[in-house]
């Protein structure tokens, strides 16, 4: 699994440094994030579910390497991670409808936050929250104010460790997606 994440992770890089906002990725930064992510989930994750945390270990870290050193989240990714995310949510036997009500619920949420105060939070964000949303829904109805509450928790921690005058939120979005992904097994 370590060998495999590591090689998603430089495939990824290499995916980066083809976006307009990914020059200057190393490819070091996507791959042993990823192989560690890999590793965690499969110890952690029941076989039948394993292919979401991969597949948010994989898209989070490439997201959040770009959201870290430009601060946005490019289209590139976002938008696929909708098709992605629910062909995975399918192929593990996840309610698509619950998961589309996730979407929809956790996209309108972010959505909503973007137009009453749009410097509190980034378009990427809105459109990344509809397919993590797919996600946490499909962890329980519960998953989705947790998710949000520790996404918020985890972008504070970011904000106090991180020297900028603006703090992405899709990392915080990320991580807290694949932690309550992975804790459901």
């Amino acid at each position: 699994m370590v060998i495999s994440g590591f090689l998603a992770g430089a495939l990824g890089a290499g995916l980066l440094r083809r976006l307009p906002r990914g020059a200057g990725v190393c490819w070091l930064w996507c791959a042993v994030p990823t192989a560690v992510l890999w590793l965690a989930a499969r110890s952690l994750s029941p076989p039948h579910w394993l292919p979401v945390p991969l597949v948010l270990g994989w898209l989070g870290v490439l997201l959040t390497v770009t959201d870290l050193r430009h601060g946005r989240l490019p289209d590139a990714l976002t938008l696929a991670a909708y098709p992605v995310v629910g062909l995975t949510l399918w192929l593990c036997g996840a309610d698509l409808w619950r998961a589309l009500a996730g979407c929809l619920l956790f996209g309108g949420f972010h959505l909503l936050v973007r137009v009453v105060a749009p410097s509190a939070m980034g378009g990427g964000d809105v459109k990344l929250a509809g397919p993590l949303g797919a996600v946490l829904a499909s962890v329980s109805w519960l998953a989705l104010p947790a998710g949000a509450l520790l996404a918020s928790v985890i972008t504070l921690v970011l904000a106090i460790w991180w020297p900028s005058t603006t703090v992405p939120h899709g990392p915080g979005l990320l991580a807290a997606t694949w932690l309550v992904a992975v804790s459901a097994g």
